[in-house]
């Protein structure tokens, strides 16, 4: 990997790493930890969400990304929310990221009250008291990112996030990264179209990699995709979810736009 190709993942690890610090001081681990068991056990699944005969849209809402910008002029969590249940996400996925994406924990938060569906926390995860974060929060599921962990952080921090009754959303780029995430015991993986080396997007990335994803996996396709051709490219190669959101934030209609995804069978 050139230090060009590094700069991206590595500059948001370090902020991430910055940020988490802060929170640290803010609120101890300890603390943090009897925060996360005193709440409610996580009772929605994002595996059964994807489990049902069409494809199972994971709707994602995020403010901005360091590619893109700024995706809507102030959107509204709760109107947004709104639209993907009436449109029928399969989930959604809250992005946290801060300093390059303009979420937080109080987006999950706020999700949580506004709605039912199984909620994913997206962020840059490197460490154990971000999960609890999670958990406290109200995510019923996290996103663990082979690219930004060794294979041991790895292997822990599934370990523990399923111990405190989240699923994990394992995120790979390339087979070696999947064999990671396999050895992990991931049994839901996601195919990330965009390199988070340069955020350049491969759409034909996951339709690759499918053929090495064992049968009793549920693997998801992210970033990139955009209309039901994609769609229903992707269920053909055996893809049960997608992970969309820059296409429905950007959209006016985020409904309509939603509907045209989930009526892919």
């Amino acid at each position: 990997m050139s230090a060009s190709q590094a700069t991206v993942l590595q500059r948001i690890i370090s902020e991430t790493r910055a940020e988490l610090q802060r929170r640290v001081g803010e609120v101890p681990r300890a603390e943090l930890e009897r925060r996360a068991t005193d709440s409610p056990e996580p009772s929605r699944s994002l595996i059964a969400a994807l489990s049902g005969p069409a494809m199972g849209v994971i709707a994602e809402f995020k403010r901005r990304s360091p590619s893109a910008g700024a995706l809507a002029e102030s959107p509204d969590l709760h109107e947004v929310l709104a639209a993907y249940v009436s449109g029928g996400a399969a989930a959604a996925s809250i992005l946290t990221e801060g300093p390059n994406f303009a979420g937080s924990l109080k987006d999950l938060r706020d999700a949580r009250a506004a709605c039912d569906l199984p909620l994913l926390r997206k962020d840059f995860i490197v460490d154990e008291y971000q999960l609890m974060e999670a958990r406290a929060a109200g995510a019923d599921a996290v996103l663990l990112i082979v690219a930004a962990l060794s294979g041991p952080e790895l292997q822990s921090l599934h370990t523990r996030a399923r111990s405190l009754g989240l699923e994990v959303l394992v995120e790979v780029h390339d087979e070696h990264e999947l064999e990671l995430a396999l050895e992990a015991g991931a049994e839901l993986v996601g195919i990330n179209n965009r390199d988070l080396r340069d955020f350049t997007v491969d759409t034909g990335r996951t339709e690759r990699l499918m053929s090495h994803v064992p049968g009793s996996v549920t693997a998801v396709s992210e970033s990139g995709i955009s209309d039901a051709g994609q769609v229903a490219s992707l269920a053909a190669h055996g893809v049960r979810g997608v992970l969309v959101g820059e296409a429905l934030m950007r959209a006016a209609d985020p409904t309509a736009a939603l509907r045209a995804l989930v009526a892919v069978r």
